[in-house]
């Protein structure tokens, strides 16, 4: 088929989606971006994108094919052919919200017509796809998924920032309710990316990528209680990974770090963890003890704070600490679920003056109780002390040099005698 011919519905256009939207609008696709944020679809309507992966001439290119269009409204989608979703599941009162889901499935099924194909993306438990959001396009829709229209599961893999791999090279998991909806969704992709790997069913695609996330997010913690005891026992343990990595086979590098942030690595272990306690009455232990080490990384960094300020006779009241990265990972804009955040609430709430610096993040992401600054030699002269959250490229941690202060360094990148390590 004519992919000009074709409409395409991306619902939700943030880290995931717009990448998504931006892919197919240049493979030919004429593609309806909505996003319930009115802010968010204003500036993409302008051409300014706040996704590290989607520069604005990318974005402004794709408005002028005139086969871009940003809304809040579900009416351009009207006679769609392919509808994607990729709207947020986060934790609410740490259970799983899929309000998103449902919400978006609601105001797709009045538009559904027979033969088109609705993908989920969204991470989630397994059978969401076939026990929530089919229920709710059928009733919404009047028809019948299989027999009218086509059903599928696709996780999306998006890393924000990542340089090697992106949304075309990374292999793209697919899947369908049937053998018919499985060939809909695979052709859809093979048009989108590079390779495309098929599973039997969404269930599998599903837990496929709560597998991903809860693999990365166990051996993390591993890394991060083990980097607590080392430091009591005097052992180097940035040095001892590094050793362990030369192995070429049965080792995966993990390093240790200030906690957990994002959607994924937070969120996703929790919803299998969740089902199976839902489902089968049991715990998923490894689940639950990497939790309670991964959220409770930023009261440790909290906690050497505190003894590098003593060490030095100073109160952490009233003390100038200087934060350098708010976004949870590095080169990215994204504060969802950020260690940085918590451990500015927890210093804050020990009367410490925090000021931090991060060139990705916007302006209306920034949290509102901290103050914001350029990182300038000034500041840093200025600070009691300074911890390196995240190490974005775009720091010059050379400034850093010059400091008399003491420097907590989270992610093993700084040396000099000022430097403390995680």
């Amino acid at each position: 088929m004519d992919q000009d011919a074709k409409k395409v519905v991306v619902i939700g256009q943030g880290y995931v989606g717009l990448p998504v939207a931006m892919r197919a609008v240049d493979v030919g696709y004429n593609v309806v971006g909505i996003d319930l944020d009115s802010r968010r679809v204003n500036a993409l309507q302008r051409g300014e994108s706040f996704v590290d992966d989607v520069p604005g001439e990318t974005l402004q290119a794709a408005l002028n094919t005139g086969r871009y269009v940003a809304s809040t409204d579900y009416a351009p989608s009207e006679g769609f052919d392919i509808a994607v979703i990729t709207v947020p599941t986060p934790l609410t009162d740490s259970l799983p919200d899929l309000s998103f889901i449902e919400a978006s499935g609601a105001s797709l099924a009045p538009h559904l017509r027979p033969g088109a194909t609705v993908i989920l993306e969204s991470t989630t438990y397994p059978g969401t796809t076939e026990e929530l959001l089919v229920p709710i396009l059928e009733q919404g829709s009047g028809l019948k998924a299989r027999k009218d229209f086509h059903v599928g599961y696709s996780p999306e893999r998006i890393d924000p920032g990542n340089p090697t791999w992106g949304f075309v090279n990374t292999p793209k998991v697919v899947s369908g309710l049937t053998p018919q909806c499985l060939t809909k969704v695979e052709a859809f992709y093979n048009s989108l990316v590079d390779t495309t790997v098929r599973v039997s069913s969404t269930r599998e695609a599903e837990l496929a990528k709560l597998l991903e996330n809860t693999f990365r997010h166990v051996n993390i913690a591993l890394v991060n209680e083990l980097a607590m005891f080392a430091r009591e026992l005097n052992v180097d343990v940035w040095e001892a990974i590094d050793a362990a990595a030369t192995k070429p086979f049965g080792f995966m590098k993990f390093t240790p770090g200030p906690g957990v942030g994002g959607h994924c690595l937070p969120v996703d272990p929790s919803y299998l963890s969740w089902q199976v306690r839902k489902s089968l009455g049991r715990s998923f232990r490894f689940v639950e003890l990497a939790n309670d080490v991964n959220d409770h990384m930023p009261d440790y960094v909290a906690e050497r704070a505190l003894r590098l300020l003593n060490d030095q006779g100073k109160a952490v009241r009233g003390a100038r600490i200087v934060i350098l990265g708010v976004a949870y990972k590095r080169d990215s804009g994204d504060v969802r679920e950020s260690p940085s955040l918590k451990i500015m609430e927890l210093l804050k709430s020990f009367g410490a003056d925090i000021v931090a610096t991060d060139p990705h993040v916007i302006d209306h992401r920034w949290p509102s109780s901290v103050t914001r600054d350029e990182l300038t030699a000034d500041l840093l002269r200025e600070a009691d002390l300074v911890i390196l959250v995240t190490d974005h490229s775009a720091f010059d941690l050379s400034l850093l040099d010059g400091i008399d202060s003491p420097i907590l360094d989270t992610r093993n990148v700084l040396l000099g005698e000022r430097v403390t390590r995680l």
